[in-house]
């Protein structure tokens, strides 16, 4: 008896299997097979937002013969005091929940649309994601042409039902925001409506059966059958539109380059205009670091959110 207790004694007294805690040869292995898509993270991600986050403390400009020196917050300081950093923000933030809201109203329509029994469903769901497929550049080209003042389809449409002369949609003070929004959702909804779809798709028939012999409408089948399946989805999807919008740069870039008068200066044209215009890359590294933490904010709201409804259910 002493001898099966000093046999298990180690293992009883320790509470763990052997070795637990220590790294193993499986271990070793399993991190072997990671690295290859490790390190190009590590190398094209977190270094250069490191840096970034390093060059924001300095007073880094193109062209100088002097060596760079560390300025501590002085670039945060003068950042408190932009008043044109500060416009461009606000004009982010009304771009980002422009497309957002509306893209994801309309993409909920799509969705449901698409989910029902419809002849040639399977064209229209080809065709709906046909945006999704196209790069922001060619998208900013093709809309271009599109609000042309001379020889646009839009004028032109408008010129035939005579609803004016057209107008220039781009460099107008008053509609050039709104253009590009609608150029935003017109790209955007093909991902929220997939995304959508999907989540559409994994709802139980059962329920929505059961709810339509017990007599619920259509509307009460979507709010208390459809919407608590999808709400997941249209969280998560939401979310990152909203970041994905709020970064946005090569699309206003294409349509605007900003103007007219800065009405479409998002803040990352303005950081890349500080930066590659100007040559203040440590100014502009400042305006990176306030976004990247806008946007940690804004991520780990939403992750609270999503843990604390996790728990509820």
């Amino acid at each position: 008896m002493e001898t099966a207790t000093k046999r298990s004694g180690g293992t009883a007294a320790a509470g763990e299997r052997p070795g637990h805690g220590r790294p193993t040869g499986r271990d070793h292995a399993a991190w072997f097979l990671v690295l290859p898509a490790l390190i190009p993270i590590l190398i094209l991600s977190v270094g250069p937002l490191l840096y970034g986050i390093l060059l924001a403390f300095t007073d880094a400009q193109s062209g100088r013969t002097q060596a760079t020196r560390w300025v501590g917050t002085l670039n945060f300081q003068d950042l408190l005091h932009d008043s044109l950093f500060w416009e461009s923000f606000r004009i982010g933030l009304l771009w980002a929940v422009g497309v957002t809201v509306p893209q994801f109203l309309l993409a909920l329509g799509l969705a449901l649309l698409l989910n029902q029994n419809l002849r040639f469903r399977w064209l229209a769901r080809a065709l709906a994601i046909i945006p999704w497929a196209m790069p922001e550049v060619v998208v900013g080209i093709m809309w271009r042409l599109v609000y042309n003042p001379d020889a646009g389809i839009l004028n032109e449409t408008l010129r035939d039902m005579g609803l004016g002369d057209g107008r220039d949609w781009l460099t107008g003070l008053a509609t050039a925001l709104p253009a590009v929004i609608l150029v935003g959702i017109w790209a955007g909804m093909p991902q929220t409506t997939v995304a959508l779809l999907a989540g559409l798709q994994n709802t139980p028939h059962e329920l929505h059966e059961a709810a339509a012999i017990d007599g619920a409408g259509a509307w009460r089948r979507f709010r208390t059958v459809t919407w608590p399946a999808l709400k997941p989805v249209a969280l998560a999807i939401t979310a990152l539109n909203f970041i994905w919008n709020f970064n946005s740069f090569a699309l206003v870039y294409v349509l605007t380059n900003g103007g007219p008068g800065g009405r479409t200066r998002l803040p990352m044209l303005f950081a890349y205009e500080e930066a590659f215009r100007y040559g203040q890359f440590g100014y502009a590294a400042a305006m990176g670091c306030v976004m990247v933490a806008v946007i940690s904010v804004l991520l780990a709201l939403y992750l609270v959110g999503r843990l604390k409804g996790d728990q509820d259910r």
